[in-house]
């Protein structure tokens, strides 16, 4: 698959000739544009509308953040792949409230299996999870019989807020000890870089969404509204447990990233540069490391598993085949 590149740099990206340049303080860099899928950028970038255009007819979604880490939009190029009939059936399963919580039923219960999967490894591991296991199977019982979206959602909030409390028990460096929840900003560091993480983990998912037909515009469990993507926000549900928390864990349990690479900064605890580029460098080594599929003959890359998940959502609603969500094996 393409790559993605991360700028945290200040400088100028422009197009030169058919390839990119970055221009800053430290040098020129040039970045061949066959082979990249999304540009992320966090520092003081300058771009023009020659870029634009050059990142358009390449077909390279372009994310951007501000110092906060919180994510500010995207330039989505006009969609190359989009489908007016599957755009049609996306509005149709959404507006059919019974087909829209069907799918919805699926974001969950794939996020509550993948995050029960990614306990039972450290259950193993000594952590003693097996009280906390039982409880969310005990909660994910009750999914089945909810009738409506915010009851979903609070079934989601409960399972996650059981979850995250297993932190204390994973994570080894008490300085990231779990309390509760807290967002925009984050209070400790262990919210940090939930946040962090799961902001990545969208912008991803939508870059993947940009190569189907699907309209990322129109999700299920989250409400398309007056937010812009959220098509994106659901199928992220599925893959954050065993892409974003197991790097989560990886960094800290072997030290990569400690309370040095954390600011103060607005009530809040945010990241440095230097800590943001070792959590990407980590989250982007398991988007890349390649796993047996338990339907395909070959491997495939946790990168390529999220592209086939909006495959086979887009097949459900398309073609009828009943969408059934990614479930980690392992």
């Amino acid at each position: 698959m393409k790559k993605d590149i991360y700028i945290f740099n200040g400088g100028r990206l422009v197009r030169k000739d058919n390839t990119l340049l970055f221009e800053s303080v430290e040098g020129k860099k040039y970045i061949p544009v066959n082979n990249i899928e999304s540009i992320y950028i966090f520092g003081e970038v300058d771009i023009n509308k020659s870029l634009l255009e050059f990142l358009c007819t390449n077909e390279i979604v372009l994310h951007f953040y501000n110092y906060y880490e919180y994510y500010v939009g995207s330039f989505y190029p006009r969609e190359c792949l989009n489908s007016g009939f599957v755009t049609l059936r996306q509005s149709e399963f959404y507006i059919d409230y019974v087909k829209r919580l069907f799918i919805a039923k699926q974001f969950i219960n794939g996020s509550a299996k993948n995050i029960i999967q990614v306990l039972r490894y450290y259950n193993s591991r000594n952590a003693d999870l097996s009280q906390e296991i039982e409880e969310i199977l005990q909660t994910l019982e009750l999914l089945n019989s909810q009738e409506t979206i915010e009851q979903l959602m609070a079934i989601e909030g409960n399972i996650r807020e059981k979850y995250y409390k297993c932190f204390n028990k994973i994570i080894s460096d008490k300085a990231f000890t779990y309390t509760s929840r807290s967002k925009r900003p984050p209070k400790d560091k262990i919210n940090s870089l939930i946040s962090f993480g799961n902001s990545i983990l969208y912008t991803i998912v939508l870059s993947q969404i940009y190569q189907t037909n699907l309209d990322p515009r129109i999700g299920y469990l989250h409400s398309t509204n007056n937010r812009r993507f959220s098509l994106n926000l659901d199928l992220a549900e599925i893959f954050k447990p065993i892409i974003v928390d197991r790097s989560i864990f990886s960094v800290i349990n072997k030290k990569i990233i400690t309370s040095k690479d954390f600011n103060k900064d607005l009530g809040g605890i945010i990241l440095k540069d230097e800590g943001r580029m070792k959590f990407v460098k980590e989250l982007n080594d398991k988007l890349e490391t390649t796993i047996k599929h338990p339907s395909l003959e070959n491997k495939v890359s946790y990168k390529r598993l999220i592209r086939l998940e909006a495959y086979k959502l887009q097949k459900h609603i398309t073609e009828g085949e009943v969408y059934e969500p990614f479930i980690a094996r392992w």
